[in-house]
């Protein structure tokens, strides 16, 4: 995909496109409902009716905060082809941490669903101040002070069709279609903001380079709110005209036989998804055979799971990737005929439109080779983070390169082996962790005086947090009761698996935390 050919899009015209190409071909299928590209299509103009009524503006924000689900798809479409802007929401956040990004975002209207595996997310904001949210509109079921969806539907009767469609057209690839938000060593979330335009390439060359096709069954196990279900996701199947089979929480059995009842072909996911298949007892019992394509990553891939997806799970192609919020969730692909061991000893090189080079501490390009932290330049560089000029001028140079914090080897061929973090953060089952995010959280525990949080090896997760303590005078904590807490106050991922209690601190002359002496601390105790 020559870059000076490249033709600038925004989602509501990738959408209509598809549409008039696909017509009635299946684009979605989630349990009963099937809606067809012309059914998704009218559906998203119905949506963006609908929004217009209620007063939503170019610019303004929608949250979802919901699971994998059609109408996730139709609100967030219908909200960008208003100009209106997506800030999806962690389905395991608590209350408080919902409520910070719906602040900070300055989100108008909210839709979710009354309860998600025992959680009700309207209960978890009742007592969240939040002064520009208008409203919250339910995308299934029934919630006190709450809009049902067939009620906010048709609330869109009173706008006239070439009202929404003039809106649509007004539309610019420049303009925000997203805030994503992510974790920061400062403990708070920071908005990421990107475009229509730099998102449509960044998963045009996506789905081109991994091989993602019109006649791929997509199932979509990844979950919306992250950049890998929605972006690598829904809408790079809505660009390439795939079946999107959306998953709302991940249950082997089920996916065993879902595989051949829809003829999945397409499945990406970190490895314990993959790991996970591989051990299924009856494994044996379902026809996999339509199994074609894997994009995987967030995780170490051994080599042995690479050979095995081809050989016993049947994949045809097998690729790796890299990519972070602030690059619209890609920067490097693997390619399709790349051997087992450089797809699991290395996350691929620079997609298309993109450079990228390892640096030293200088910002000097250092030796292939030789380590240093990942840069990235091109078209997929966030605008910036949210209202935050400081931060966003410490994470992109003046000439445009994006500091990763990543610590990585390139070789000559341009293939970047991740080796270490240079922020904190570690990855639990796929979702980053942000230590200072938890160590924040820890601290406002009553009894707490000082936390430090690091990452810990785990067989099933990858890595799980693990807190070291300083218990304040006279406190009776213990490992359970921390745990329990952390559990009512912060999504699961970051919840701390072990507590260490200790007098101190390890900490340098300037009162930094010595992480390394609490990584040597856990080592010994594990050896």
């Amino acid at each position: 995909m020559p870059s000076q050919s490249y033709r600038q899009r925004t989602v509501p015209q990738v959408v209509a496109e598809a549409a008039a190409e696909h017509g009635d071909r299946v684009a979605i299928q989630d349990g009963d409902t099937r809606l067809s590209f012309r059914d998704l299509d009218a559906a998203r103009l119905q949506a963006a009716a609908a929004l217009a009524a209620l007063g939503l503006r170019q610019g303004e924000r929608i949250a979802i905060w919901a699971p994998n689900m059609v109408q996730w798809i139709v609100a967030a479409l219908g909200a960008q082809s208003l100009g209106g802007v997506l800030v999806p929401l962690n389905t395991r956040l608590k209350g408080s941490e919902a409520g910070y990004i719906l602040r900070a975002s300055g989100t108008r209207w909210l839709f979710t669903v009354p309860e998600f595996l025992g959680v009700s997310y309207p209960a978890l904001i009742k007592n969240e101040t939040l002064p520009d949210l208008q409203g919250t509109i339910l995308l299934e079921g029934v919630a006190d002070g709450c809009t049902g969806w067939d009620t906010f539907l048709a609330g869109g009767a009173v706008i006239d069709p070439a009202t929404v469609a003039a809106r649509a057209d007004a539309v610019t690839p420049d303009d925000t279609l997203d805030i994503l938000f992510t974790s920061g060593t400062t403990g708070k979330p920071k908005g990421v903001v990107t475009s229509h335009g730099q998102n449509i390439r960044a998963f045009e060359t996506w789905s081109q380079t991994v091989g993602l096709r019109s006649d791929d069954n997509y199932l979509i196990i990844n979950p919306f709110f992250h950049s890998f279900g929605y972006k690598a996701g829904w809408l790079a199947a809505i660009i390439r005209g795939a079946k999107i089979l959306p998953v709302r929480s991940f249950d082997l059995d089920a996916v065993l036989e879902q595989i051949p009842r829809d003829r999945v072909s397409m499945i990406p996911g970190p490895p314990t998804i993959y790991q996970s298949l591989l051990a299924h007892p009856q494994r044996d019992k379902y026809d996999l055979s339509s199994l074609r394509l894997a994009v995987t990553g967030a995780a170490p891939v051994p080599v042995r799971l690479v050979e095995q997806m081809r050989d016993v799970l049947g994949f045809e192609v097998v690729v790796t990737a890299y990519g972070l919020t602030e690059s619209c969730g890609v920067v490097s692909i693997c390619r399709a005929d790349d051997s087992a061991e450089r797809i699991s000893h290395t996350s691929g090189c620079a997609m298309e439109g993109v450079e990228m080079k390892c640096v030293d501490s200088e910002g000097n390009t250092v030796p292939t080779g030789s380590e240093g932290e990942i840069w990235f330049r091109g078209f997929n560089v966030m605008q910036g983070y949210l209202d935050n000029p400081e931060e966003t001028a410490k994470t992109i140079t003046a000439d445009g390169w994006l500091k990763t914090g990543d610590v990585g080897v390139m070789d000559a061929d341009g293939y970047v082996r991740i080796t270490d973090r240079i922020k904190d953060m570690f990855i639990v089952g796929g979702f980053n962790c942000y230590p200072a995010e938890i160590e924040n959280a820890l601290c406002s525990m009553p009894g707490v005086a000082r936390a430090a949080v690091i990452g810990v090896p785990d067989e099933r997760m990858g890595e799980v947090a693990r807190a070291y303590l300083v218990p304040e005078a006279g406190a009776d904590l213990d490992e359970a009761t921390v745990i329990a807490w952390a559990r009512d106050n912060m999504a699961n991922y970051k919840v701390p698996r072990s507590v260490r209690f200790l007098d101190a601190l390890p900490m340098n002359a300037g009162g930094k935390v010595l992480k390394n002496e609490l990584r040597d601390l856990s080592a010994r105790e594990s050896a």
